[in-house]
């Protein structure tokens, strides 16, 4: 498979525990509950987006991007929170994920390493590095894509709704 062939929104991506399906307008709701903890975003450097307003601003970057997943329970359908693909670079083959959050009943388990296989895992017959990016306070996010095997490649600024915030970038190699 070339890398021109890389959908960044492939219709399912599943395993025995969680599904990911192609985030959707009609999702906004239930995916805003989701996310409506303050604690999920208490590490993040956008810590507004239990707020209606905050998160409406990461939805729609997130319908925009169109590479953005629902993040459901396999065994209930419930929402557990969404993920996506951004920042397709086929000359450097990479691509990279995040924007993941999933709602604390999942936390400690296997889900977000589950969700982040599937991406890997589908990622890796395109390209050949995934890089995430995640904020410097993000403890919780630094140890999860350490234990994916990703490795710290820099520091890094990035810039949202106007403001500078300290990430560092992690590179996972096929």
């Amino acid at each position: 498979m070339t890398a021109s062939n890389f959908n960044l929104q492939p219709d399912i991506l599943e395993d025995e525990i969680v599904k990911l399906i192609p985030l959707k307008e009609e999702h906004f709701e239930a995916l805003f509950e989701a996310a409506s903890d303050p604690l999920i975003w208490e590490q993040h450097p956008s810590k507004d987006r239990y707020h209606r307003e905050g998160f409406t601003t990461f939805f729609k970057a997130a319908m925009d991007s169109k590479g953005s997943f629902l993040i459901l329970d396999k065994q209930t359908n419930e929402v557990m929170g969404t993920t996506r693909f951004y920042e397709y670079n086929p000359e450097k083959s990479s691509v990279a994920i995040g924007y993941t959050f999933i709602t604390r009943k999942y936390w400690g388990g296997p889900y977000n390493k589950s969700n982040k296989e599937l991406l890997i895992d589908y990622a890796f017959q395109h390209v050949n590095s995934v890089f995430f990016h995640v904020g410097t306070e993000n403890f919780r996010s630094q140890k999860a894509v350490l234990k994916l095997g990703a490795e710290k490649s820099r520091d890094m600024i990035i810039t949202a709704n106007g403001i500078d915030m300290p990430y560092y970038e992690y590179e996972l190699k096929k």
